[in-house]
């Protein structure tokens, strides 16, 4: 396994403990996230900010690696992320792209189907 590869999973892995501080401790100070198809978050205060109003909802989340490849600087990670909104439970298919710079994430785009995500969030079928 690689270093980038290791910081990726690493960075996967805290979101279970919905620690904003430590979120956003993987990214450069210059980070980006594009949460696609959303405008992107950059800068380390304006992640705390979006991680933090990202889980204020959220009571408990894992994130199932399907499938981790690298190249390089770029880490693609397939994910199954399961979250938890109060009672209601949310699985989402997502694809995340990090472009790695000095052991922390330069750039993060995560792809996901924005209908999958609303119908769970709103209790749909």
């Amino acid at each position: 396994m690689t270093e980038n590869e290791k910081v990726v999973r690493e960075f996967i892995a805290a979101w279970s403990r919905m620690n904003v501080d430590e979120i956003v401790s993987y990214f450069a100070e210059d980070g980006v996230y594009y949460n696609m198809p959303f405008k992107p978050v950059k800068g380390q205060a304006a992640l705390k900010t979006f991680v933090g109003n990202f889980l204020k909802d959220w009571t408990e989340t894992n994130w199932d690696i399907l499938t981790l490849v690298s190249s390089g600087d770029v880490v693609v990670a397939e994910r199954l992320d399961r979250t938890r909104l109060g009672a209601r439970a949310v699985d989402l298919p997502c694809c995340g792209v990090f472009e790695m710079a000095g052991g922390k994430i330069k750039i993060w785009r995560d792809y996901f189907d924005m209908t999958t995500y609303t119908r769970g969030v709103s209790g749909e079928a």
